[in-house]
């Protein structure tokens, strides 16, 4: 039986751009655990690129906890999700090369994009800021 997991992630940018950071969890969608929580400082960008660097981290780490899980990635970048789901074109090659990197990196894995409203998306708006206010990335 394949596992699935969450994740929940995020990013944001004080300025944009500014000082730049994104954020995730990863969520056992059976009992509700949060396995992991992850916060990626980037250093100065815009917020769309700490949004897609918040979804790379908590990818990364949901295929660490589970390299054959089925993802279901959430998040509050109407953007990066229509972006991600191939909907809509990708003009700045920033975002552009962190798309291809989360292609390359989703390759063979069961995964779906989801928007959620910003206040459903509040622990990895939390990973965000605590790497924000840190100036620094971290694992928990």
């Amino acid at each position: 039986m394949t596992r699935e997991l969450i994740v929940e992630a995020d990013g944001g940018s004080r300025g944009n751009p500014g000082p730049a950071a994104g954020g995730a969890v990863v969520i056992d969608p059976v009992s509700g655990e949060v396995l992991a929580e992850v916060g990626v400082w980037v250093g100065v960008a815009t917020n769309n690129v700490a949004e897609y660097s918040g979804m790379l981290a908590g990818v990364r780490r949901a295929l660490e906890i589970e390299p054959n899980a089925h993802l279901t990635v959430r998040m509050d970048s109407k953007l990066v999700v229509e972006q991600m789901m191939g909907r809509w074109k990708i003009k700045h090659p920033a975002m552009a090369e962190l798309a291809h990197e989360a292609r390359l990196l989703l390759t063979g894995t069961p995964v779906r994009f989801e928007w959620v409203p910003r206040l459903q998306n509040s622990r990895a708006d939390k990973c965000a800021n605590d790497a924000m206010d840190a100036r620094a990335s971290f694992r928990r």
